[in-house]
């Protein structure tokens, strides 16, 4: 009996104990408690066999214990690496991955310190991208070279390493500026695991403490776990950035293509209305007032040689030298001064310029716009180069035809010629003068051009006959027509140009003997050195009265002796008798005096009064021939011989 029930004791207690420490597992009760269990059953006078029941018991709930702490432990990591996982789904941007990247890192591990590298293929080493915790501006600036550190040993091999106290860890290649860094920071223990994708490493995910620490198997496993996550939310938020800057690039070549593209779209309408209004027949007027609409600015359009041909909403302007030539090198509009200047051509030739006012620095399409403007305007001036060619053409064959006269052909027809000049607007019966010009072979072409040029503006004919430039144009004084052409052609050739004039003439079959006479004119201009002039026949003086072929005399005398004969005729003076006595007498006054029959004294006043009226070198050699040349000419037109009977 006793036997029995003592077992039934022994039974019973081991039964309470072993209830009680699974109440404690249940009840999640800290491993110290459970392992009071014996120390309370011995106090409470269990028997040694209990005792001992009861120890073995208790340490099969420690180990219970443990597990179920392991499995919690492991749980909550689980949980906590699916929280992370579904974190950093969340985030977009890099530099929020990374973040919340190490701060779940400080977080599991428990760590005083997490932080962040990335590699820098570029420069062979990693550097420090985040930290959380740290409070050290030297650590958190460092950068660590291949093989250098922990860092760099576990970014250079992509393993795992731990240290328990890095200060005097010797297993790695220490460097002063990590030890320096890390001293600062002060931290000793110090974990880190490679961030991978498949066999690249990115960087390393660190947890350190400022205690020495052992890492265990469970702590480097859930880090590098973390890590593993963190490299493909690193790799995803990249490739979000990555797609994010190609969006917006694309969006932005998008802009600008349509902005191309809206551009190109108004310049080609803008081009489109010029072009209209060119081949409408508009003048350059017409133009230029369009495109300063289209600019809106102030625009001058000018021909080669500077002259304006249109200007509107500017005052005058004139392109600089520097500016066309750059603006036809480059083939561009160009800008100096606060004006934009833009070459007119037609491939390499300059027909002119176009010049805009009043705009700062012109946006591209409208600088593309300005210089379609300038195209069109080449058009435009092409057009009229070959209308005018043409109409030169025309009036030159005109010109030939008249020049040839009646002595060309039995055919001639005069009435016919008066009615083609009619039809070019040209009346042949107003007084026309002819003018042959010439200056050094290599420029006449210029001539001819500039000379075509003057005869649209005087409304007259050009052309080129028997290798000399030719102009017909209303004039009654052809000396003073010669000298302006020799002045303004001369400026505008750069080169001496010569100019013979004859005139006027009053019919068509007059104007073949003026232009013999004008070449006349020309030919003795060169001999007498006077290149470079321009002159009439009268302007030559007795040589013109040579050289004319009809009855120019009258003008003659009157041009050389007028003031003496007016002078005679008001006052019945002898002054005229007294010039042809001296002049006959060898210009001796004691022989004129006998001749005249009067003091000598008398012819001297006379002669004087002479001087009076012709200027005082009227008596030097070549005055001297003249006017006696002009004194036979005048005793002939009365009709007298030989010299004029003394009184």
């Amino acid at each position: 009996m006793t036997t029995g029930r003592r077992t039934d004791a022994l039974t019973s207690a081991s039964t309470e104990a072993a209830r009680r420490m699974l109440d404690l597992l249940a009840a999640g009760a800290p491993a110290e408690e459970v392992a009071a269990q014996p120390a309370r059953s011995r106090a409470g006078g269990a028997a040694s066999g209990d005792l001992a029941w009861i120890e073995e018991t208790t340490q099969v709930a420690l180990s219970v214990r443990r597990v179920l702490d392991q499995y919690r432990r492991r749980e909550t990591e689980l949980v906590a690496l699916f929280d992370t996982a579904g974190d950093l789904a969340r985030l977009r941007d890099l530099d929020g991955v990374l973040r919340a990247i190490v701060r779940r890192a400080r977080t599991l591990l428990g760590s005083d310190v997490a932080y962040l590298t990335l590699n820098d293929p570029a420069a062979r080493d990693t550097f420090m991208r985040v930290t959380e915790g740290s409070v050290s501006a030297a650590f958190q600036q460092l950068r660590l070279g291949m093989g250098e550190g922990l860092g760099g040993l576990v970014a250079q091999t992509a393993r795992p390493y731990a240290s328990t106290d890095y200060r005097t860890d010797h297993r790695y290649r220490h460097t002063g500026t990590i030890d320096d860094g890390v001293a600062e920071e002060g931290l000793r223990g110090i974990l880190g695991v490679p961030l991978r994708l498949g066999e690249e490493v990115i960087g390393v995910l660190f947890a350190a403490d400022r205690t020495p620490r052992e890492f265990t198997p469970d702590a480097i496993a859930l880090l590098a776990s973390l890590a593993d996550h963190a490299a493909v939310a690193i790799d995803s938020a990249r490739r979000l950035e990555a797609t994010g800057t190609a969006l917006a690039r694309l969006e932005a070549a998008n802009a600008t293509a349509r902005a191309h593209s809206e551009a190109l779209h108004q310049a080609s309408d803008a081009h489109d209305r010029l072009s209209k209004l060119v081949l409408r027949g508009a003048g350059t007027d017409e133009v230029a007032a369009e495109i300063a609409m289209l600019l809106g600015g102030g625009v001058a359009v000018h021909d080669t040689d500077g002259s304006e041909l249109a200007r509107v909403g500017t005052a005058p302007v004139t392109p600089s030298a520097a500016s066309l030539a750059a603006s036809r090198t480059e083939g561009r509009a160009v800008r100096a001064g606060g004006v934009w200047t833009c070459a007119v051509l037609a491939g390499a030739e300059p027909l002119g310029s176009i010049v805009l006012t009043g705009r700062g620095d012109l946006p591209e399409a409208d600088r593309r716009l300005f210089e379609r403007s300038a195209l069109v305007t080449a058009m435009l001036l092409l057009i009229r180069r070959s209308v005018a060619e043409t109409e030169d053409r025309v009036r030159g064959e005109l010109l030939d035809d008249l020049l040839a006269g009646p002595a060309s052909s039995a055919h001639w027809d005069g009435g016919s010629l008066t009615l083609r000049a009619r039809r070019l607007g040209l009346d042949l019966t107003r007084p026309h003068a002819v003018a042959v010009l010439d200056c050094a072979p290599v420029l006449r072409s210029r001539l001819a051009a500039e000379n075509a040029r003057t005869a649209r503006r005087l409304g007259g004919l050009a052309g080129t006959r028997h290798g000399h430039t030719v102009l017909l144009a209303p004039c009654d004084r052809p000396g003073l027509l010669a000298r302006g052409l020799a002045a303004d052609l001369t400026r505008v050739v750069g080169s001496p140009v010569t100019v013979g004039a004859a005139g006027p003439g009053t019919g068509p079959e007059q104007h073949a003997a003026r232009h013999a006479e004008a070449l006349r004119c020309l030919t003795a201009l060169h001999a007498l050195g006077r290149t470079g002039e321009g002159a009439d026949i009268a302007d030559l003086g007795f040589i013109g009265v040579l050289l004319g072929d009809r009855a120019d005399i009258a003008p003659y005398v009157d041009r050389v002796l007028g003031p003496v004969l007016a002078y005679d005729a008001e006052r019945g003076t002898d002054l005229v008798r007294t010039l042809h006595a001296y002049y006959d007498q060898g210009s001796s006054l004691s022989r004129a005096k006998d001749a005249l029959h009067v003091h000598v004294n008398t012819v001297v006043q006379r002669l004087d009064r002479v001087a009076q009226l012709l200027g005082p070198d009227w008596n030097t050699p070549a005055s001297a021939l003249e006017i006696h040349l002009a004194l036979r000419l005048h005793h002939l037109t009365r009709g007298g011989t030989g010299a004029p009977p003394p009184r």
